[in-house]
């Protein structure tokens, strides 16, 4: 099966590929992956979108859409695949779709993660991260015996400035505007599946696998 995973930030994109990759027994992949493979190996492409980083610009489409080309053409991932974060906008979908007709095959589902914006600052803006071990945790879903203390190594616990309300708000703002498009896009192509993504991780996994299920997965 070749599937998209959709959703806002804060939905539990990256927590859900996971356990649905694994279900599906295909390799989940990340643009974050993919470029701090290119990055790491020195590919080309790794150079080139490092030039782009290192100024603090944005990795143009054509980079990203060639290296998730390659990574796409690896062995692993000919029968099928789980794209996390890609594409992030409607121009990549059109370029997504050139891509896999020139490999002579197609999406077969988009997974939306649905959840309010007011869940998403919830979630995000409760995080809190450890300046020693680098532990996150949650003043509501996951708290330390000691307010502000790590209960890992007993270092202090900060916020950091991605997880505050007002930063998470703009996140929200650039979402709506780049990749929400994405819902109208594939549900005028029948591929667009939406699932609640409230409540505990593994109700979330539980109605992911019955909705792709009915998809014959």
């Amino acid at each position: 099966m070749r599937l998209v995973l959709v959703g806002p930030p804060g939905a539990g994109k990256g927590t859900q590929a996971e356990y649905i990759a694994a279900h599906l027994a295909v390799p989940k992949i990340s643009t974050g992956d993919i470029f701090r493979a290119n990055v790491g190996q020195g590919t080309p492409l790794g150079v080139e979108a490092k030039r782009y980083m290192d100024a603090g610009q944005l990795v143009p489409d054509e980079v990203t859409i060639n290296m998730v080309s390659d990574r796409l053409g690896e062995a692993d991932a000919v029968d099928g695949f789980l794209l996390d974060g890609f594409p992030r906008t409607v121009p990549q979908a059109n370029a997504l779709d050139k891509l896999l007709a020139d490999l002579g095959t197609g999406l077969d589902i988009v997974l939306e993660l649905v959840v309010e914006n007011e869940e998403v600052i919830r979630r995000l803006s409760g995080r809190r991260t450890c300046r020693g071990c680098g532990k996150i945790w949650h003043v509501e879903f996951d708290a330390p015996t000691h307010d502000g203390v790590c209960d890992r190594c007993g270092g202090e616990l900060f916020q950091r400035d991605d997880d505050k309300a007002e930063t998470i708000a703009e996140r929200l703002k650039v979402y709506a505007r780049d990749t929400s498009p994405l819902v109208d896009y594939y549900g005028a192509q029948g591929k667009l599946v939406g699932i609640d993504a409230t409540g505990p991780v593994e109700d979330i996994t539980v109605r992911a696998i019955d909705a792709l299920r009915s998809y014959g997965a």
